[in-house]
């Protein structure tokens, strides 16, 4: 029987072990945009800038990691803090083992806790699996975008997908940054 999945918070010492898991979606698919594989630095950088705000989470086997999810801002200006981007990436051997719906259920526990009201997720287009993947989240298709993105030699659609956390309450509670959370 396989040894269970466990998940905590990331740090940026894990940068290496998520740039394994990362750099073969940057070199072999568009599910990102990015061309080149970020440096170790560049990556841990990356991890304390969500830390400061959002939760970054790290998925283990063990002891060894196999996935990571993470929350973004959606947008830059204070109006949009309770909404953000999520995204998540798995090992390529580990797929369809669960790994990414435990990943996206924390975050989206601690995004309710953060009183966030909607997860957002952006998705390349065509793709079939992350499609499917959201919707059996109940994230809802909310609107596509035609060629966003040039890489691997064509244009590349987004789709952005959305899950409400918190039905609307004006004003809204207070957002409340991952390290001042009570968790």
């Amino acid at each position: 029987m396989p040894s269970p999945i466990t998940l905590r918070v990331a740090r940026p010492q894990d940068a290496p072990a998520l740039l394994n898991i990362y750099a073969w979606y940057v070199e072999n698919t568009t599910v990102t945009f990015e061309y080149d594989v970020p440096s170790v630095p560049e990556f841990e950088g990356r991890i304390r800038r969500t830390l400061a705000r959002y939760p970054y989470l790290v998925a283990e086997r063990d002891g060894e990691i196999v996935g990571y999810a993470y929350a973004a801002p959606f947008r830059e200006r204070v109006a949009y803090a309770w909404c953000c981007e999520a995204s998540v990436y798995v090992r390529r051997d580990m797929h369809r083992l669960g790994i990414g719906r435990l990943l996206y259920q924390e975050l989206e526990r601690l995004l309710r806790a953060q009183n966030v009201a909607s997860m957002d997720a952006c998705i390349s287009y065509p793709n079939k699996d992350s499609i499917k993947f959201h919707s059996s989240l109940d994230f809802e298709r909310v609107a596509r975008f035609s060629k966003c993105a040039f890489k691997m030699g064509r244009w590349v659609d987004i789709v952005w997908m959305q899950k409400i956390l918190k039905e609307s309450d004006t004003p809204p509670e207070p957002f409340i940054p991952f390290p001042e959370l009570k968790i």
